[in-house]
C-alpha cells in the first residue's frame, strides 16, 4: 500500500552546499545500493578541516556540491544491502568511508565498512580521522624512550599525544590556543609549550631534550610556518611527519636544513583505501580496548540543519573547541 508513512520511509534529508558559506537543506529519494554496495542509515559526521578551503570557496570549487558532498566521517546502521555483498547486513553498525556523509543515508562499498563492535553502542564515530591518527603513528615510528613533539593539537593532535605517550615516548606539544594545551596535558604530554615565538620554542626544546632536540617530530597544523619549525626541531637523523593537510598553495622548505641534518621525511597522508580501511579498523580495536577515548575531544555536536554552524566554527576554533560532529 503506497501510504504517506512509507514514501517518508523512501526519503532522505541531505546538506547541499550552494555557494561560499552557503547550505541549502533538501529531501531526495534513497539511493539504492548497488552490486558490492550497502547503504547506511547514518547517525552522524564528523567535520573535517579539509572542508574549510571548499567552504571558502576557492576558484577551483564548483558549486552547488552533489547531495551530502564533503562529508567523509560518517558512522550509522546498514539499512539496506546490494547484490553480492555476504559478510555484512541489515542492522550491522558500522563505521564507513564515504564521500556524501552530510545527509541521513550514504552508499558505501563493502570493502569500505567496518562493523562497529557492540561496546561502542551509542558512541559517535567517526572512523576516517580516528584511522588517521593510527596511520600517521604507523608512519612515524614512534619508540619507548624516544622524544616526540607534536605542533598542533587539534583532534588529531590531541589523539597522537595519547598514542605516543601509551607508546611510552616523551611528548612535547605545542600549540598556539591554552585549551589545546591543556587537552594534551590530559592526553599525556610531558611538556607543553605556547606556539607564539619561533626562536623561544627551538630554544625551549633545545632546553628540556638536553641540547638533543626531538627524535620525531609530528607537524599537524598544514601551514608554513608550524612546517618550518618542524625541521628545526629535529635532531640529526630524525625523523620529521608531516600529518597536517596543506592545500592551500605550495610549500617552500629548508633543504640545505633537512639536508645538513640527514632528516627523515614522511608524508603520511594515506590515499590507498585498503589502508585507510586498515587504520579504521585499528582504531575501533584501540578504542574498545580503551587505548583511546575520544570521546572527551568532540566538543562540540550540530544537527544537520546547522551545518554552516559547525563547518564555521571549525574554521574559528573558540576557545574549548576541537572537534565538531554532526548528528541526525
Amino acid at each position: 500500500m503506497d501510504t504517506a508513512a512509507s514514501r517518508k520511509a523512501e526519503l532522505m534529508r541531505t546538506a547541499i552546499v550552494t555557494g561560499p558559506g552557503q547550505i541549502s537543506l533538501e529531501t531526495r529519494p534513497l539511493p539504492e545500493p548497488g552490486p558490492g554496495q550497502v547503504r547506511v542509515r547514518l547517525e552522524g559526521c564528523g567535520v573535517c578541516a579539509s572542508n574549510l578551503t571548499p567552504w571558502a570557496g576557492p576558484e577551483w570549487m564548483t558549486f552547488p556540491t552533489e547531495a551530502g558532498g564533503l562529508g567523509h566521517e560518517g558512522w550509522g546502521v546498514i539499512d539496506d544491502v546490494g547484490s553480492g555483498v555476504t559478510a555484512l547486513q541489515k542492522g550491522d553498525r558500522v563505521a564507513a568511508l564515504s564521500y556524501h556523509a552530510y545527509a541521513t543515508h550514504d552508499l558505501a562499498d563493502a570493502a569500505m565498512v567496518a562493523v562497529l563492535p557492540r561496546e561502542l553502542d551509542g558512541q559517535p564515530f567517526p572512523g576516517e580521522p580516528l584511522g588517521c591518527a593510527m596511520n600517521i603513528l604507523a608512519r612515524s615510528g614512534i619508540e619507548s624512550g624516544k622524544t616526540v613533539a607534536i605542533i598542533g593539537i587539534g583532534f588529531i593532535g590531541a589523539l597522537l599525544t595519547r598514542l605516543a605517550a601509551a607508546a611510552g615516548a616523551k611528548v612535547i606539544a605545542i600549540s598556539r590556543r591554552s585549551y589545546s594545551l591543556e587537552v594534551a596535558r590530559r592526553m599525556g604530554a610531558a611538556e607543553v609549550i605556547p606556539m607564539d615565538d619561533h626562536w623561544r620554542i627551538i630554544e625551549d626544546v633545545r632546553r628540556l631534550t638536553d641540547g638533543n632536540l626531538c627524535d620525531c617530530v609530528i607537524e599537524a597544523v598544514g601551514k608554513q610556518w608550524p612546517l618550518d619549525l618542524a625541521g628545526e626541531l629535529a635532531k640529526e637523523r630524525g625523523r620529521l611527519v608531516i600529518a597536517g593537510y596543506h592545500q592551500d598553495g605550495p610549500r617552500q622548505v629548508n633543504m640545505q636544513l633537512w639536508n645538513w641534518r640527514g632528516l627523515d621525511v614522511i608524508n603520511a597522508h594515506e590515499r590507498d583505501p585498503a589502508i585507510y580501511m586498515k587504520g579504521i579498523r585499528e582504531a575501533i580495536e584501540a578504542v574498545r580496548e580503551g587505548r583511546i577515548d575520544p570521546q572527551p575531544l568532540y566538543t562540540h555536536i550540530y544537527p544537520l540543519e546547522r551545518l554552516d554552524e559547525a563547518l564555521n566554527t571549525t574554521r574559528d576554533r573558540p576557545d574549548g573547541f576541537l572537534k565538531a560532529l554532526v548528528q541526525y
